[in-house]
């Protein structure tokens, strides 16, 4: 119980100490898209509204995905990640089954599954990943 409180005061300090030293204005909580900031890939090109860094690893980034194709093979990770179809045709993977949808269709990923996401339609296909990357 000794160690309890000392430790409190200084988680409270911290919190403190960081929410002084990230000043928050209207123009550094918005962020507009622009094509002059895209990061092309080899099927399309994906754009970060919130980076791993502007936080504490939470992200929301837009991919942006040509007809027939995908960013990668469907893979695993520790983090969940969850995606938002805006437009396009997508087919959702997630440990071996698979499912075609429309826009407005969410998918989360949990923990260490395998999943995927690609374009099965005939035109481009955007969505919106959120993920949570773990801090250095």
């Amino acid at each position: 119980m000794k160690l309890l409180l000392p430790f409190i005061v200084a988680c409270v300090l911290n919190c403190s100490l960081l929410a002084q030293s990230q000043q928050t204005t209207i123009d550094s909580c918005v962020n507009e898209f622009t094509m002059a900031n895209i990061e092309s890939t080899k099927v399309g090109y994906q754009y970060w509204f919130i980076d791993k860094d502007f936080l504490d690893g939470r992200t929301l980034k837009m991919s942006v995905v040509a007809p027939q194709l995908a960013t990668h093979a469907p893979h695993r990770h520790p983090e969940d990640e969850m995606f938002f179809v805006l437009e396009g045709t997508a087919e959702f993977y997630l440990n071996g089954a698979r499912k075609v949808v429309q826009p407005y269709a969410s998918f989360y990923c949990p923990p260490n599954s395998e999943h995927g996401i690609r374009n099965v339609g005939d035109t481009t296909l955007k969505y919106l990943v959120i993920k949570k990357y773990p801090k250095p």
